[in-house]
């Protein structure tokens, strides 16, 4: 068992995973961890510094020219490899995901085990993927980017980190991963599925630290040819500007405000409770939520009823009781933020149909939040136009088909949007004029061979499935 997890005792990560093996740390800044159900001190991580990122870029760049010459058969054999790592410590994987972040028992097992499902997916990219294309008298070969860095938030640690990692893997490409410094454990948990793994050392570095550190080593250094990253669209400009001066390739993948569209026709004892999980899905700290429910104007009173009765079961609690629905935040500054936005909502004139402002009762040690639904939202309001990133839902009222399409499309994201109807025809035409990179109908499921990202100030690039691949392979032509 993991380090992080034999014992109660408080857990030390001192430790980068650097060249094949695990170093001891050469930063001084020590960052508490703590257990957001009940807010209690459980362990410290000791960030890297510069000089610890410096090492793992090395690593990975001396590794780079024999793991880019690697066959399909080897790169799928690691992939296999990676997958097989993380199936045997799924139960760990779980409970530091539970105990670190506070997602649900049912969240911690689907995400981590769709993180290790990631890589058996490029797997199967690989068998007939073409690296060599004939176009006109020349041949395209596809030829690894390079040494890559990735990046992720905190909220989806695992299937963040893997989603990137298999595509590069896949591709041929060394990494090297700066993974949310909140996320330690859970961090160093793969780190050592990926030791396990016995990939070529300085293929698959790791280290913990700052973004504003180690990202920004990251994202200038010249041997650095590809950054991948999910995060708020903030720091996705920094990154993307740091990036230019060495002409580094970058995917994105940024904020959301995801419209939720139910059409007149919908069966809405269906559609609307699937809002609630659209909005409120881990816990509502998910880029792609729905927390902009477009309703017909004359259809508001009874999705205000289905929606009382939605929340009526949707507990809020200890993550690892199996009924709880929604969590505790996964922190104290993501706390501050959701009651930042709640009195947002209060102050500029919309209606509160459930929660508010304060923690729900009986939840008062840990970074529980009560549930938010507003009703009498324009979506000019800030509640309907910024990220909030916790279980607030917004809802808004259209009384035509193509002033519902317009509320949808007036904002500066476009990562995700879902539409509800009985009509297939009407709802793919809806569908259509919506600029998001993803929009669901009548669903919520997730297609992980599909590409991932989003328009406008929601990304660059997509990740995931062949696009994805594609994403970590550079053109390069022969004319003969």
């Amino acid at each position: 068992m993991s380090e992080v997890l034999k014992d109660n005792k408080m857990k030390i990560i001192n430790q980068h995973y650097v060249d094949g093996q695990f170093r001891p740390s050469t930063g001084s800044e020590k960052m508490d961890i703590i257990n957001p159900s009940d807010e209690s001190l459980i362990g410290h991580v000791l960030l890297g510094n510069e000089q610890d990122m410096e090492a793992a870029i090395v690593a990975a760049s001396a590794a780079l020219p024999s793991f880019s010459q690697t066959s399909r058969v080897q790169r799928m054999d690691y992939l296999q490899q990676l997958h097989d790592a993380l199936m045997e410590r799924l139960d760990d994987l779980q409970e530091v995901t539970t105990t670190e972040y506070g997602a649900t028992i049912q969240r911690s097992r689907w995400s981590n085990q769709y993180a290790a499902e990631t890589f058996l997916y490029f797997k199967e990219i690989l068998k007939d993927f073409s690296f060599e294309r004939r176009i006109g008298q020349s041949v395209v070969s596809m030829v690894p980017v390079g040494v890559t860095g990735i990046m992720t938030a905190w909220n989806a640690n695992s299937g963040s980190i893997c989603v990137k990692l298999a595509a590069a893997i896949a591709a041929g490409c060394t990494v090297v991963i700066k993974p949310s410094e909140m996320s330690a454990m859970q961090s160093q948990v793969l780190a050592e599925c990926f030791d396990r793994a016995g990939l070529p050392a300085g293929v698959i570095n790791m280290v913990h630290g700052r973004g504003d550190i180690l990202g920004t080593v990251l994202s200038t250094h010249p041997a650095v040819a590809k950054i991948l990253f999910t995060g708020s669209t903030v720091v996705g400009k920094i990154i993307a500007r740091n990036a230019v001066d060495t002409m580094k390739r970058v995917t994105l993948e940024l904020s959301g405000k995801s419209p939720n569209i139910i059409l007149d026709d919908a069966d809405f004892d269906t559609a609307i409770p699937m809002a609630i999980n659209a909005a409120f899905m881990n816990s509502g700290q998910a880029c792609i939520a729905g927390t902009r429910l477009l309703v017909p104007e004359a259809k508001l009173q009874e999705v205000k009823d289905i929606l009382l009765k939605t929340m009526a079961t949707q507990k809020v609690g200890n993550p690892r009781d199996g009924q709880t629905v929604i969590g505790p935040m996964a922190s104290q500054k993501q706390f501050d933020r959701i009651q930042h936005y709640i009195r947002l909502g209060i102050n500029e004139g919309a209606e509160l149909l459930v929660g508010g402002l304060g923690k729900p009762e009986g939840l008062e040690n840990g970074f529980y939040v009560k549930p938010t639904i507003f009703t009498g939202v324009s979506n000019e309001m800030t509640i309907a136009q910024e990220e909030i990133f916790g279980p607030v839902l917004s809802v808004i009222t259209y009384k035509t088909e193509e002033e519902a399409i317009a509320i949808a499309n007036d904002t500066i994201y476009g990562l995700h949007a879902y539409v509800s109807s009985s009509d297939m025809e009407r709802v793919q035409r809806v569908a259509a004029q919506i600029n998001a990179g993803r929009v669901s109908i009548n669903t919520i499921y997730h297609d992980a061979l599909a590409p991932f990202g989003g328009f406008k100030q929601s990304g660059l690039g997509r990740e995931g499935g062949l696009y994805g691949l594609e994403e970590q392979l550079e053109p390069k032509v022969i004319i003969s």
